[in-house]
């Protein structure tokens, strides 16, 4: 970075961060008639360049709205939420990683030519004081976790790349808790979140989160007591839902991470499920389709694809302006039309198991690289990282992003040529003893999903594609 650039990137700094201050100490007082105000000054600040004037001008629409959804929901968060956690999640996570961090990967995908992620997931221990029937973390074990110092070296390296997002996964993250704190101490510039089941949060945790501001929890709920407690085991329910109040309380920012399956999904897309989450204060939901990973799991979890269907339009009733819920939905197999199909292996990010492995995807245990043994932009040149940069999209119909669930033979010729390894801690699971679990879903979700892409309209992603690049 050069001085001019330098000096500019201090100004627009400077300007944003005094935004965000004056703006969210007036919203306090009057959250509705602070958002319009909000929405009038933001052309102001946008002429750093900030974002896209289109983006404006469709806040600007909505606000002028009475009945909007999104503004609702907004006015609840400013109702909701400590005004300085507020602040510092906006500084973090819209500043810094929305803003620079974007700016800065973008630049370097092009001057790298491999993949350069937003965000990267890490377990700090592979230890959890549950073991829910199907989860992928059970299978790595308890004997394993990153020191502190390991974590420290890859949000350093990450950030020299342009990522100000961390995920922690895990095993149980919170186990770790007191090292996530710290990091989120010494990393200001950075946003964090970690999954977690609840069990772990108290008083005394929710007070150190208030004061980093920096940190959200996404906390797994898979919809009523009965539907919940059958896979996570008896008093998970009640745990999580006291958690959710606990955090409500202090005033943070938290949501939730529902894995949804071929027995749960009416539980956890019915209304009554939804409208608790938005009483008890959640602000966000994360969906996540079951994977069948690892040695015990079982396929028949595996949503049918007439359930996938209803997903997909399950979440766009949900997230109408008119008629939906105050909650943010997303759904990372049923959402791969926004983001131009496939975000793994360093595209949008990757994941490092507690071992180190940088895998291409929290659900793809497989490797060809360590942190103990090769940097994180060494592991984004590695033959494994390359193959997802050369061969993304692995579907022009990106309801069928994956190359593990929708399209076996992609995986499974990515780990044959490049070599991978087995990631899994307890018992290595071959390439073709995982996908042949993808098969049958696969080939029975591609017509119905043909079918969705056909009959729907579709937003452009404006993301880049490398596998016709001559230059890779």
């Amino acid at each position: 970075m050069d001085l001019a650039e330098s000096v500019k990137n201090k100004a627009i700094r400077a300007a944003a961060n005094a935004f965000i201050d004056r703006t969210v100490d007036s919203l306090a007082n009057d959250p509705e008639g602070g958002i319009r105000r909000l929405v009038d000054k933001a052309g102001k600040l946008n002429s750093l360049g900030l974002y896209p004037p289109k983006y404006l001008d469709a806040i600007r629409n909505a606000a002028a709205d009475p009945d909007n959804v999104y503004m609702r929901m907004a006015e609840r968060w400013v109702r909701e939420v400590d005004p300085e956690v507020l602040k510092q999640l906006l500084r973090s996570l819209g500043v810094e990683a929305g803003y620079f961090g974007t700016k800065t990967a973008r630049r370097n995908r092009e001057v790298l030519k491999c993949n350069i992620p937003w965000l990267i997931l890490l377990d700090p221990t592979s230890a959890c004081n549950l073991k829910c029937k199907g989860c992928w973390a059970a299978e790595y074990g308890y004997r394993q976790s990153l020191s502190i110092e390991e974590m420290r070296s890859v949000i350093n390296q990450g950030r020299e790349l342009g990522v100000h997002v961390y995920m922690y996964t895990g095993g149980e993250p919170l186990i770790r808790k007191k090292d996530i704190i710290t990091l989120c101490r010494e990393f200001r510039d950075c946003a964090f979140l970690s999954f977690t089941n609840a069990t772990l949060i108290d008083d005394a945790f929710c007070a150190e989160m208030k004061d980093v501001g920096n940190l959200v929890l996404a906390l797994s709920i898979e919809g009523s007591q009965k539907s919940n407690d059958s896979r996570r085991g008896e008093g998970a329910y009640e745990a999580t839902r006291n958690a959710m109040l606990l955090l409500k309380k202090h005033r943070l920012f938290y949501g939730v991470s529902v894995c949804y399956t071929r027995e749960n999904l009416e539980s956890v897309t019915n209304d009554d499920f939804l409208d608790m989450l938005v009483s008890d204060g959640v602000k966000f939901g994360m969906y996540f389709n079951y994977m069948p990973v690892g040695a015990g799991a079982d396929k028949e979890l595996i949503p049918t694809p007439q359930q996938r269907k209803y997903m997909y339009y399950w979440l766009r009733r949900v997230r109408n302006a008119k008629s939906g819920k105050q909650l943010l939905v997303m759904d990372f197999q049923d959402d791969g039309e926004y983001v131009g199909g496939c975000i793994a292996g360093g595209r949008n990010y990757f994941h490092i198991n507690s071992s180190g492995d940088m895998e291409p995807c929290v659900f793809i245990h497989y490797s060809d690289s360590n942190i103990r043994s090769k940097t994180i932009l060494e592991a984004l040149k590695s033959p494994l990282f390359m193959s997802y940069y050369k061969g993304q999209p692995f579907n022009d119909n990106h309801l069928r992003p994956c190359p593990m669930l929708e399209n076996p033979d992609k995986l499974c010729e990515i780990i044959e040529r490049t070599g991978a390894k087995s990631t899994e801690l307890i018992e290595p699971e071959d390439v073709k003893s995982l996908t042949d679990k993808c098969r049958d879903f696969a080939a029975a979700w591609e017509s119905v999903a043909d079918e969705i892409w056909a009959e729907n309209p579709h937003p452009d992603p404006h993301t880049s594609y490398y596998r016709d690049n001559h230059q890779v």
